[in-house]
C-alpha cells in the first residue's frame, strides 16, 4: 500500500460574503516555486463565484484575495461557476469550470495567456436534452446506469433537462494535433478530441460523438468504491509510463455517500486505452474536516503540484475546506505498474 501524507486544511471559508459558506475545490496552477490557486467560494445564499489564492512552494499561503477572482456574469451561470480545473497548453492557460443556470449543469471555460486576465469563452458541453441523448444510450446498449441518471435527472430537474455535465478537464498538451478533453455524463468518465474549441459548441458535432458514445468511455466503475460513480480530478500528468489521472469514485448506501481519490494510467498516445488503476483507494475521508462539513465524507481532488518527487494533490474537503496531501510519484507510478491492465 502507498504511503499518503494528508497536510491537514490549507484554506477555510472566512467572513467575508462571497466564501462565508465554503472554500473548496481549486484548480491548481504551478508557476517554479508558486502555486496559484482559482477555488470555489460559495456565499450565504449557495452561490459560487471563484476565489484566488498563491501557495509559496506546496503548502504555505502567501497571498489571497478578499474579492472573487471571476463570478458570474452570464445567464448560463447565473447560479454558479463551481469545480475549476486549471491546464495551461503551449503559451495559453485554460480554466473549465461548471456553470449553473439553476435547472442545468454545463462545462464552461475561460482562456488567456495570464491567469489574471482570462475571458470567459462561453459553454463547450453538449446542449443536448437527456431524452434526445436516452435515444444513443439505448442505441448503444449501455448499461442500466446511463439510464437511471437520464430518468433521475428528468424527474428531478423536467423533461426538457440538458445533459448533467461535470468535470471537464483538458490534457495538457495536443495529442496527434487535436486538444483532448475528459468529461463525465454520469456515471462515467469519457473524452472527446477535437481540433478547433467552435467545435464544442456545435450541437451536431455531438449527436455524431452520442452515436459513438460507448468508444469514448475510458473509466467506468470497478470497484466497491466508485460504485455509484466517478468523474475526473486533476489536469492528467504526464509521466514516462503514461498518463497519469487523480480522480474521484463515489460509493453509496442508504446511510451515507462517500467521496474518494483514486489514480489510474492512461497510454500516451492513445488515451482512451488504460493502462492500469489502483483497487484501491488513493485516500479516503479520514480526518474530522473530511468526515464532516457542508456535505459529510467527501475529498474531492481538482489539482496538483510537484515539488522534487512529491506530488502533491489539492482537494475539497468535507465541501467545505481546502487540503492538501502528497505521496512520492515514482512510488505511485510503481504501484500502479503492479495493476496493468
Amino acid at each position: 500500500m502507498l504511503s499518503v501524507k494528508k497536510h491537514g486544511v490549507i484554506l477555510s471559508p472566512t467572513k467575508l460574503e462571497f466564501e462565508f459558506k465554503a472554500v473548496l475545490n481549486p484548480g491548481a496552477l504551478q508557476q517554479g516555486k508558486n502555486v496559484h490557486l482559482v477555488y470555489r467560494a460559495v456565499d450565504r445564499h449557495n452561490i459560487s463565484s471563484l476565489g484566488y489564492a498563491r501557495l509559496k512552494g506546496p503548502l504555505e499561503v502567501e497571498e489571497r484575495w478578499d474579492k472573487p477572482f471571476m463570478k458570474p456574469s452570464h445567464t448560463y451561470e447565473k447560479m454558479g461557476m463551481e469545480d475549476p480545473r486549471i491546464t495551461k497548453i503551449g503559451t495559453t492557460i485554460y480554466l473549465t469550470y461548471v456553470a449553473h443556470d439553476g435547472k442545468n449543469a454545463q462545462i464552461a471555460y475561460a482562456s488567456g495567456h495570464n491567469i489574471f486576465k482570462l475571458k470567459k469563452e462561453g459553454i463547450i458541453s453538449p446542449k443536448i436534452r437527456y431524452d434526445v441523448a436516452g435515444k444513443h444510450f439505448r442505441q448503444n446498449k449501455l448499461k442500466d446506469d446511463y439510464y437511471f441518471f437520464e430518468s433521475f435527472y428528468k424527474t428531478y430537474n423536467g423533461k426538457d433537462i440538458l445533459i448533467w455535465e461535470k468535470d471537464g478537464i483538458l490534457f495538457p498538451e495536443k495529442i496527434k494535433g487535436k486538444f483532448v478533453l475528459t468529461h463525465r455524463i454520469l456515471p462515467d468518465i469519457q473524452i472527446v478530441y477535437f481540433k478547433e474549441f467552435s467545435q464544442l459548441r456545435n450541437n451536431n458535432f455531438w449527436l455524431d460523438y452520442l452515436e459513438d458514445f460507448d468508444h469514448y468511455v475510458i473509466l467506468e466503475g470497478e470497484h466497491g468504491w466508485e460504485e455509484r460513480h466517478l468523474g475526473g480530478g486533476a489536469p492528467p500528468i504526464k509521466t514516462k509510463y503514461g498518463w497519469l489521472m487523480i480522480y474521484h469514485g463515489v460509493e453509496e448506501n442508504n446511510k451515507k455517500r462517500v467521496y474518494r481519490a483514486g489514480a489510474a494510467l492512461f497510454d500516451l498516445n492513445n488515451p482512451n486505452k488504460l493502462i492500469s488503476r489502483l483497487p484501491y483507494p488513493l485516500f479516503s475521508p479520514e480526518e474530522a474536516y473530511e468526515v464532516t462539513g457542508s456535505v459529510d465524507n467527501v475529498v474531492f481532488p481538482t489539482g496538483t503540484s510537484i515539488f522534487d518527487d512529491e506530488l502533491y494533490i489539492y482537494y475539497g474537503a468535507a465541501d467545505e475546506h481546502i487540503a492538501a496531501a502528497s505521496v512520492k510519484l515514482h512510488d505511485l507510478l510503481l504501484e500502479l505498474r503492479r495493476y496493468k491492465e
